[in-house]
């Protein structure tokens, strides 16, 4: 009688773990110079190169880091050799996958200071998603000031706080070499408003609209040639994909990035407004 439960408990067809949106595998590739694509089909990562190791921004989900992993090494790199880690945000589809990539990689963690204490706390701490969205907790290795230098191997990313999509939300700029020719890189953070995301009345957190502000400032302030970011949506990576054999890189797009600034920032203001009016 048992060997003929188990026989048809056997026969039982788990269902698939239903896919999760943004986050199918997605080649990995040269974005421009010693920048590289290794996230999904939304969900960004990047590789920095440098011959002293590699940084790495952005962790994806727990799912995606086979991902990154699988990227890393069919470009020839090693992931042992990533030595920092950072987060342009401490939202869960960005740094869930942050315990296993450390592991992995055995990189340091680096985070601003408000965004620090939600990876700590595996997403508890959020107060957007902290209820609904949690993760493995990290120990942040070093706490990033706006304007701080990351520097490894001879390359330079400069810290940009700008928050208001998160707490800490910060974004990442750096200057490449293409053709002798030097370019401004720019990783945004995030600029969205979540779902349920309070501004002007009863505000997800003191002092939300004026990060938001803040944060829109900063982007407004940036040079930017090359536009790249948390969500590959942002600066339409799927379309430039398909055009990375012209012979003008079409991940340079100056324009593109003052769009979606100005575009991020009226929807801020928006909603601000609908809030202000009773608006749902």
């Amino acid at each position: 009688m048992r060997i003929a439960v188990l026989l048809a408990l056997s026969a039982v067809t788990l269902p698939a773990q239903a896919p999760i949106p943004g986050n199918e595998p997605f080649p990995a590739y040269k974005v421009i110079a010693n920048i590289y694509y290794v996230g999904t089909d939304d969900i960004t990562s990047y590789l920095i190169t440098t011959p002293a190791g590699h940084i790495l921004i952005n962790a994806g989900y727990a799912e995606t880091v086979p991902e990154i992993d699988k990227s890393i090494r069919k470009l020839g790199f090693k992931p042992a050799d990533v030595k920092i880690l950072l987060n342009g945000q401490a939202h869960f589809d960005h740094v869930a996958g942050m315990s296993a990539l450390q592991k992995l990689t055995g990189g340091k963690i680096y985070s601003s200071e408000r965004d620090a204490p939600v990876l700590e706390s595996g997403g508890v701490k959020d107060p957007r998603w902290g209820k609904e969205q949690t993760y493995p907790p990290v120990k942040v290795d070093h706490i990033l000031k706006d304007g701080e230098k990351v520097t490894l191997g001879g390359i330079t990313l400069v810290t940009r706080l700008t928050p208001g999509h998160s707490l800490g939300c910060t974004t990442f700029t750096m200057t490449v070499q293409d053709a002798g020719k030097p370019l401004d890189v720019v990783f945004v953070g995030g600029t969205s408003i979540n779902p349920g995301i309070r501004l002007a009345i009863d505000p997800t957190w003191p002092g939300i609209a004026a990060d938001f502000q803040k944060g829109f400032d900063v982007l407004k302030g940036l040079k930017c040639d090359v536009f790249l970011g948390a969500h590959g949506g942002y600066y339409g990576m799927k379309a430039k994909y398909a055009r990375i054999n012209e012979p003008t890189n079409p991940f340079i797009d100056p324009e593109g990035y003052k769009q979606f600034v100005a575009k991020s920032e009226k929807t801020f203001h928006d909603q601000v407004a609908r809030e202000k009016a009773g608006v749902k």
